[in-house]
């Protein structure tokens, strides 16, 4: 073919194909492990060297006002696990899981309410996502101010009703303490969780309700017979997403208690911080966060193993 040339500058005699390029082709894993290199190794840089530097630094003795740092092996992870380790762990547990189901109820239950086209939805969807639009430590003063035990208006409120004779300080009894965070995480979370199971109920089929209604069934039946069913995978995801969530929250609980009182209401992320910046013993800080971020892991296992189930499906 004209304008084709070989070697030295001769011309191919006609008809004789193309002279294939010599060289090495990248193979298609070689190409995507190039093309994802740069990301690879920023996550490297950024993520994965600072996790196996803190992970390595809870096998030494580390002040943070002094310098150097000396091995002590399983020292801290000794130190939690003989220690207050379970204790942490029942606190977060209480936390994590009332911070968790509270929340969902309400959604649901608005959710159910907005999904039967009540008038005025559209509003009132718009008007209960103020509170998750707010940031998390705004609203802990917030309801710090609702929770003061001498003018906060929940104290206000219940003297006038009549329920209680005296103002209660709802933050530093250990009896209510948790409650308080607990309300207070509920209110800034069953917003998320009322637009996502809303939108799961919205891909319900009308028509399965109005066989079940035609069949006899009642609200109630239909519920747990169409709507459940058909939501159940979203309420699934819904639920393991918020309990990971709160199991690693920090801000809510560190404005409203700090921990306290009497350590009553600390949680895992409060431990690590107080153990960290305040007792300034980097080592035992970094253990305890070591034995937290294998208890996330299972969770996110457990995630992981549950939306692959919902994609099979």
């Amino acid at each position: 073919m004209r304008g084709q040339t070989h070697e030295y500058g001769r011309t191919p005699p006609e008809g004789a194909p193309p002279r294939q390029r010599t060289g090495a082709r990248l193979s298609n894993g070689a190409f995507a492990l190039l093309l994802t290199a740069p990301g690879l190794a920023l996550f490297a840089a950024i993520i994965f060297y600072p996790l196996l530097s803190a992970l390595f630094t809870g096998f030494f003795k580390q002040d943070l006002r002094l310098p150097g740092r000396e091995f002590v092996g399983l020292e801290n992870f000794a130190h939690w696990l003989n220690g207050d380790l379970f204790t942490i762990l029942e606190q977060t547990l209480v936390f994590t899981i009332g911070a968790t189901l509270a929340p969902f109820t309400i959604g649901f239950a608005l959710a159910l309410a907005l999904n039967t086209g009540i008038r005025g939805s559209g509003f009132l969807r718009g008007l209960f996502l103020f509170p998750w639009v707010i940031p998390g430590v705004v609203v802990s003063f917030l309801w710090m101010w609702i929770f003061n035990a001498n003018y906060g208006v929940l104290n206000g409120v219940l003297v006038k009703a009549g329920i209680i004779e005296e103002s209660v300080a709802w933050l530093g009894q250990p009896g209510t303490a948790m409650l308080a965070v607990i309300v207070t995480k509920t209110w800034a979370s069953f917003p998320w969780m009322m637009v996502m199971l809303l939108a799961g109920l919205q891909t319900v089929p009308k028509e399965l309700h109005e066989a079940a209604a035609m069949d006899g069934a009642g609200s109630i039946r239909r519920f747990f017979a169409v709507t459940w069913p058909q939501v159940r995978g979203v309420a699934s995801i819904v639920l393991l997403l918020e309990f990971i969530w709160n199991f690693q929250h920090f801000d809510t609980i560190y404005v409203l208690t700090g921990g306290g009182p009497a350590g009553t209401t600390e949680t895992f992320a409060t431990a690590v911080y107080q153990t960290a910046f305040k007792g300034f013993d980097i080592g035992r800080a970094t253990a305890l966060g070591g034995l937290w971020m294998l208890l996330l892991l299972l969770l996110v296992v457990v995630y992981l193993r549950i939306t692959e189930r919902k994609g099979d499906a």
